[in-house]
């Protein structure tokens, strides 16, 4: 398998690796074909122009060094975000941040973008009222 040098970078230190206790939404997605499975969790605070904004963010996967580099790499792009910025990121940026996967690996960043829509759907469920007026 050719991984290029970040992916194996960001496999062997990954950022933002761990659990968020009490996070305002949890992501969790997985591949029951590869087995993968990830969990995102974001801490949601505001910016100084009142915009609701991913103030902390970590990831929990389990499976190979593409679904963990993804994860570290999705978690990069969105952290300080705000939420609208934060839906917007798709795996072709996690894939083009990388250099590129393998394409038996491209799924990996997929997952890595459904982890974190899920864990903002799932922070939007928990604060019904703001995405109706936000």
């Amino acid at each position: 398998m050719d991984y290029t040098e970040k992916v194996l970078e960001y496999f062997r230190n990954p950022k933002n690796m761990g659990r968020i206790e009490n996070a305002d939404g949890i992501g969790k997605v997985g591949n029951p074909v590869c087995g993968d499975v990830m969990w995102i969790y974001i801490k949601v605070g505001k910016n100084e122009k009142g915009e609701e904004i991913i103030e902390d963010i970590k990831f929990e996967t389990f499976g190979c060094a593409a679904a963990i580099a993804t994860s570290s790499v999705v978690t990069e792009l969105a952290k300080g975000k705000t939420l609208k910025e934060a839906e917007k990121i798709s795996n072709k940026d996690v894939v083009e941040f990388l250099g590129g996967l393998p394409p038996i690996k491209k799924h990996c960043s997929l997952l890595a973008e459904e982890g974190l829509k899920a864990a903002i759907d799932d922070y939007y469920k928990k604060n019904e009222r703001k995405r109706k007026s936000g």
